[in-house]
């Protein structure tokens, strides 16, 4: 019990976070070049395959991958981006959580860029296998996590820091396998110093 609420005080803080400056965040965030990682992530898909957008944020990449063909199903937990993601997307994005949500569509690929680095390390391997439930066999999940090895809280938020072999560590009691990682800087101006674990997970057939 005194684990579930200490998760629930972090998410809380990140929520809190988000709907106080999900503005600021859409604004900061909309505009940024993604194409070098579309172009690692999106040949792996199906043409018109099932995309779950997860923590989808401003919609920017649900909006992306709906231009290029593809479906897309998309939640984020926080109330206030939801609405902005609905209003550029013109989709039911929905309000959920990563454990909150479930869907019967079993997906191509997961994309969860730069979104379950806010969940805890202690629900992190919990948060894989329930989302990995949600794709088909051999289908991709693509993540990335600021890179490091610690959980840090700052300006508000709480973040887990990974790299390949922590990454490694937490997936080991899920379907999910690494099929590449690699390390970028950051996309957004004035933040190039910082970098970031990149991940390309693929679902192993039972």
């Amino acid at each position: 019990m005194l684990i579930k609420s200490k998760i629930k005080k972090k998410s809380r803080m990140n929520n809190q976070y988000y709907n106080t400056n999900a503005q600021i965040f859409y604004d900061s965030t909309i505009n940024v070049e993604m194409s070098a990682l579309y172009k690692k992530f999106l040949p792996l898909i199906p043409t018109q395959g099932y995309i779950l957008d997860a923590g989808c944020g401003s919609g920017r990449d649900t909006l992306a991958f709906i231009q290029q063909g593809f479906y897309v199903e998309a939640f984020d937990a926080s109330e206030v981006l939801v609405k902005l993601a609905r209003d550029l997307t013109k989709q039911n994005i929905r309000h959920d959580t990563f454990l909150t949500f479930t869907t019967p569509t079993l997906f191509n690929a997961i994309w969860a860029c730069a979104s379950l680095l806010h969940v805890p390390t202690n629900s992190l391997t919990q948060t894989f296998a329930h989302l990995a439930q949600m794709l088909k066999p051999n289908a991709v999940f693509y993540c990335s996590f600021k890179y490091g090895d610690n959980e840090v809280i700052r300006n508000g938020r709480r973040f887990t820091n990974l790299n390949a072999d922590l990454l490694k560590y937490y997936l080991k009691d899920t379907q999910l396998k690494i099929k590449e990682t690699w390390i970028s800087q950051d996309l957004r101006p004035k933040r190039e110093q910082e970098k970031w674990l990149n991940a390309i997970l693929i679902k192993e057939a039972l």
